[in-house]
C-alpha cells in the first residue's frame, strides 16, 4: 500500500509513538494468545483472546489516521480523522483495561501499553492543536 507518505510524518513525535505502540501491542498480543488459546475445562475458550486481537488491529490502524489526517486539506475531513483516532486510542485504552482481568502471565504487561497509550494521548492534544 502506498500512501505517498509526506517527509515530515516520520520525524513526528506521534507517528514515532503510534509505530512504538503497533509494536508493543503485537507482542502483547502475541504473549497473551499462547496463554488464552486453551480450552477452559468446560470446553469452552476464553473471551479474553478476542480483546488480545482488537489492540492489535486497532494499534495498527493509528498510523494511517495520522497519515490521513495529515494529507487531509479540508478541515471537516481532517476532523473525522481526529475523531476516529479520539475513538481507537479509547477503545485501544479500555481493552488494555479489560485484558489486565484475564488469567494469563502477559496482563504484566499491558500497564506498559497503557502507559503508552497515555503519553501517545498528550502528544495526540498537541499535534491537533497544529493541524
Amino acid at each position: 500500500m502506498n500512501y505517498n507518505l509526506p517527509s515530515h510524518l516520520f520525524d513526528l513525535p506521534i507517528y514515532r509513538k503510534a509505530m512504538d505502540i503497533i509494536m508493543l501491542s503485537r507482542s502483547i498480543s502475541t504473549y497473551l494468545n499462547h496463554d488464552l488459546s486453551y480450552l477452559n475445562s468446560d470446553g469452552t475458550e476464553d473471551s479474553n483472546i478476542y480483546f488480545s486481537g482488537d489492540i492489535v488491529q486497532q494499534s495498527s490502524s493509528l498510523a494511517p489516521e495520522i497519515i490521513n489526517a495529515e494529507r487531509e486539506r479540508h478541515s471537516d475531513k481532517k476532523h473525522k480523522h481526529l475523531e476516529s483516532l479520539d475513538r481507537l486510542t479509547y477503545k485501544l485504552y479500555s481493552n488494555c483495561k479489560r485484558l489486565e482481568s484475564s488469567k494469563s502471565n502477559g496482563r504484566d504487561y499491558l500497564p506498559i501499553l497503557r502507559r503508552e497509550l497515555k503519553k501517545f494521548r498528550k502528544l495526540q492534544r498537541s499535534w491537533m492543536m497544529t493541524l
